[in-house]
Formats: structure tokens, sequence, C-alpha cells
């Protein structure tokens, strides 16, 4: 279930309690009166069911509340009550499928940020391919995809072309313009260091066996892209997070923009532009499979919204 809080002015208190009460999916609806204080007002609380939340969230925006109060939502990881487990076997669907779109834009937003830890996280990530490649490593190559934060803005980019929302899309675009490039830059640098150590020579490449995979492009890079993006939206949408894990491990974004910038130094151009195309078949697979994924979902949503406003009418 999720814990829902609305700080709202005293003259609203009625109506917002009154949309949770009306809601079969909440339980434990407290009211605070004048407990709060910027802005002065009541402070409501609720546990909901989730897959009811997005509809409150909804009517609660359309009181106004989102302007002239605040509304907030946790997710609680254990909830002891008959009365939670009624509310959620009353609300209309499955938890587990429900989307949160508020949530779900606000997680992608913030994920997709173009910031500092952000480049330094892909930057380290694609080090760590580079190194992993030009020494045969799969597990350090594996280490890196994990590492590498590059899954937020490719969601962001989706959750924005389905919801049109355009700073959405700019901002996870911007993400990847700026951090890929970045990144394959200081990987080119650092390779010119392996190179000038004598760590790294043109006839080691032709070694490697265990990692052609990053720029061997085939149908199947496009299916695994597509899994990958339809499985890590998923998660996103649902809150199991611990899936991207195996997300982040199935997409070879980061490999292949590091193991492009080693082969260009090394004058493997062929090596090189084969990773760049791995590259962008991935960010268009993961993209396109989240997108259609959120697309079933809101589908769903508004099926549910329409057989809800027919059973209520």
């Amino acid at each position: 279930m999720l814990h829902l809080r609305v700080v709202c002015p005293q003259g609203r208190t009625a109506d917002v309690t009154g949309v949770l009460r009306d809601e079969p999916g909440v339980a434990h609806l407290v009211v605070h009166p004048g407990v709060a204080v910027h802005p002065a007002g009541d402070l409501v609380e609720a546990d909901v069911a989730r897959e009811c939340a997005d509809d409150l969230l909804g009517r609660l925006a359309d009181l106004g509340i989102d302007h002239d109060g605040g509304i907030t939502l946790e997710q609680l990881d254990t909830v002891l009550s008959d009365r939670a487990d009624a509310a959620e076997e009353a609300a209309p669907g499955d938890g587990a499928d429900a989307v949160v779109w508020d949530e779900l834009i606000n997680r992608t937003g913030e994920e997709s940020r173009l910031s500092l830890s952000f480049l330094t996280f892909l930057t380290i990530a694609c080090l760590l391919a580079a190194i992993g490649a030009v020494t045969d490593s799969p597990v350090t190559v594996v280490g890196a995809m994990v590492l590498g934060p590059e899954f937020g803005p490719m969601a962001a980019v989706a959750v924005g072309l389905v919801l049109r929302r355009r700073d959405l899309v700019t901002r996870g675009a911007v993400a990847l313009a700026a951090g890929f490039p970045l990144a394959m830059l200081v990987t080119a640098l650092a390779t010119l260091l392996f190179d000038a150590a004598g760590w790294l020579t043109a006839d080691a490449l032709d070694a490697l066996d265990q990692v052609d995979f990053i720029y061997e492009v085939g149908p199947f890079s496009l299916l695994v892209a597509l899994l990958a993006g339809a499985a890590g939206m998923l998660s996103l949408t649902s809150a199991k997070s611990s899936v991207l894990v195996g997300v982040f491990i199935s997409v070879t974004t980061v490999p292949a923009a590091a193991f492009a910038s080693v082969a260009a130094i090394e004058g493997r151009w062929s090596e090189a532009g084969q990773s760049v195309l791995q590259l962008g078949v991935n960010v268009v697979g993961v993209v396109v499979a989240a997108a259609l994924v959120l697309l079933l979902a809101r589908s769903r949503s508004r099926r549910r919204g329409a057989d809800r406003a027919l059973s209520d009418g």
C-alpha cells in the first residue's frame, strides 16, 4: 500500500475527506486539524491501495489541493491491518499492475537530469567497460553495465513521448546526447594512456572472443533491447526496482560506447562503427519498447476509468 499525506486549507478539508471516504481502497483515514503551518491548514492522512492511487491523485488535483496545499505519497513496506487488507481487496484491479502516473513522471524526471553525478557514473561505467573489453573480461563488462545510469534518461524519453511531455523528452535526450560523448571522450583519452604505458596494442584486440557481443550487431541485438526496455518500464511502473538490475545487464549501451572509443583510437574503424550502431540500436529499442508498455498501461487505465464511471452512473 501507499501512505497519502494531504495538506489542505481548512475550508477544503471536508472535500478532501469526502473524496477519500468514497474510495473503497482507502484505510486508516486520519485528520489533524490545524497542524499545518506553511501553508496553514489541516493535515489529512490515509493508507491507500496502489491500484486506486492514480485516480485519487487526479480527484485531489481537481480540487486544486496541489496548488493550495500539498500531496505526498510514500511506499509502505509492511502494513498489518485487517482494514488495509479489506481496502486492497475492494480496490479494482491489481496493485502490481497499477501505474501511478505522477509517481512515474517524478521518478523518471529526477533520474534523467544531466547532473555531475550522472556524468560521473556514466564515465566510470564506460572506463570499466573499456578495461573489461581490452582485457577480454566479461565480468568487468557486466559490472560496467550495472553501474551505467543511462536507463533513466531513456525511460524519461519514453514517458515524455507517451504523455506528450516535451520537457521529459528534452531532459532525457539532452542527458544522453551530452553524457555519452563526454564519457566516450574520457575513455578515448584513457585508451591513449593505455597505449603510452604499453598496456594495449591494436593486435591485442584480435584476441577478444569473450566480449565480441559488444560490437557484433544482429537481429538479437534489437530483440534484447526491446525485451529489456519492456522489462525496465514494467519494473518502474510496478515499483519493482530490483528488476532493473537485470535490465542494466541486458542492455549493451555503455560497453558499446566504450568499445567505440577504444577501437577508434586503435584505428579499428569497422569495430568502432559497429559499436556506435550497437549503441544506437539499443537506445532506440529500449525507448520504443518502454513507450509501447506505457501505451498499453494507459489504455488499461482509461478502460478502468470508463468502467468505473459506468458503475458509478
